[in-house]
């Protein structure tokens, strides 16, 4: 019996070791999505944050609002490597009385004298941003052709256990995602891009912290974002909604005969 005990064990550590890093990085990825939600988070059809959002300028405070942020979540997108399929609407102050829409091709900067369409840099580094965001990637991209999931084993990060995924699509566009050993859920996440003008490569990094159960589904109350190790963005959430009905067409739609602005 004794020599069967460690016959089984030394064929487990054999199996153990012939995982490849697509096979790890998937078995990874799998478990993600199970910890944050399964089934519900990717049938999730939108999801309503408030709190307060901070931007920053070198590391210094250079704007503070009371925000709500509505995303919605578009079927019939078939080709989402280079088509958004989703709806955003960024609401600020109390009143929320004015705000940002992002479209599926556009955006605009509302307010009570207008719309304004936003500068295409704009809009092109918010839909790049998307589309390397691990949330937006496992509720829209999991299973899009080509896309790779790759381990790049386990390490310490802030004294957490992380195992590493580089998740590449089919442009060979890689977003790396830092997930919690324990719980299964990102903590962390990195991509670079070129900035269009000097051609410089930027490091932006995510940090997703205070995870809380809302509908069945774990969601960050804390999101923090780096760009080349300088904080530019925060976002502390007091309650978050899936599935709210508070979310209708009309959020996403400039509303009848308002005034269209030059853009600047």
């Amino acid at each position: 019996m004794k020599f069967g005990t460690i016959a089984l064990a030394f064929a487990c550590a054999l199996t153990v070791s012939a995982e490849t890093i697509q096979e790890r990085g998937k078995r990874i990825i799998d478990a993600c999505v199970q910890a944050l939600g399964g089934d519900a988070y990717l049938h999730m059809e939108n999801r309503v944050e408030s709190g307060r959002v901070y931007s920053f300028y070198r590391e210094r405070l250079s704007g503070l609002s009371i925000a709500t942020i509505y995303t919605r979540y578009d079927s019939g997108v078939s080709d989402t490597a280079h088509e958004l399929a989703q709806h955003e609407r960024e609401n600020f102050d109390k009143k929320q009385d004015y705000g940002v829409l992002f479209g599926a091709s556009d955006a605009w900067d509302v307010t009570y004298r207008g719309a304004r369409p936003l500068p295409k840099d704009t809009y092109a580094r918010y839909k790049d941003t998307t589309f390397h965001d691990i949330f937006y990637i496992l509720r829209v991209r999991l299973h899009e052709p080509g896309m790779i999931f790759e381990s790049r084993g386990a390490d310490v990060l802030d004294n957490v256990p992380v195992e590493i995924v580089d998740v590449t699509d089919a442009d060979n566009q890689t977003t790396t995602v830092y997930i919690h050993q324990t719980t299964k859920l990102p903590v962390r996440q990195v991509f670079y891009r070129r900035d269009p003008v000097t051609r410089e490569r930027n490091e932006e990094v995510t940090l997703f912290t205070k995870y809380r159960g809302v509908d069945g589904i774990q969601w960050p109350f804390t999101i923090e974002r780096e760009r080349n190790g300088e904080k530019i963005f925060q976002i502390f959430s007091n309650e978050v909604e899936v599935n709210s009905k508070k979310v209708n067409d009309s959020l996403f739609a400039l509303p009848n005969g308002i005034k269209m602005l030059k853009p600047e």
